[in-house]
């Protein structure tokens, strides 16, 4: 059974869901694939996993990094785990890119090349936004691309964590992309 509960950050309201094993989920109200993952017999409720993600969430937003993780209950195929595993290692105010990590996906399959694509379609279909931190991935070029929470909280997490955003810039058109102001471009 999937529990729910409701954060209000100040980047706007956060859906959070979680089992017996872990939080399933943390999505921010309105996004790209909002709830995907959610089961249809879920409910309200609390769960201490679900209580510590709110303690977490509040320490981070607050501007520090917390200092421990509360348990994960993710599900998704091996390529994705693999990914959502670095997605974990990224530190905290730091970036790196969709080939980077295509590379290091690579290597550890002992393959000669990975696409970011594919490392992309993965990252992006991550159901455990900020606490498995798709948002420290940026393109190659600097490009804050591909975030379902949209282009505007992506960048306001990075600066959160104190990111040095002047390498960066904000695509104005693409399939996954939302303006500053919260329209989704086609």
């Amino acid at each position: 059974m999937q529990y729910i509960t409701h954060y209000d950050s100040p980047l706007g309201g956060i859906l959070l869901a979680a089992d017996e094993k872990g939080l399933t989920g943390l999505w921010f109200d309105g996004e790209k694939y909002y709830p995907k993952g959610l089961s249809p017999e879920h409910r309200e409720g609390s769960l201490p996993v679900l209580e510590e993600t709110k303690r977490w969430l509040d320490i981070y937003f607050n501007g520090r990094e917390p200092d421990f993780m509360p348990a994960l209950h993710m599900t998704g195929s091996a390529f994705q785990m693999s990914v959502w595993d670095i997605l974990r290692k990224i530190p905290y105010g730091k970036t790196t890119t969709y080939g980077a990590i295509a590379q290091e996906i690579a290597a550890r399959r002992g393959l000669s090349q990975m696409s970011a694509q594919a490392v992309g379609g993965a990252v992006g279909h991550n159901e455990i936004s900020i606490l498995v931190p798709c948002h420290r991935v940026v393109g190659s070029g600097g490009s804050l691309t591909g975030y379902a929470g949209g282009v505007d909280k992506k960048a306001a997490l990075l600066r959160l964590e104190g990111v040095d955003m002047t390498a960066f810039s904000i695509p104005t058109k693409g399939t996954a992309i939302q303006s500053w102001w919260g329209a989704t471009e086609a």
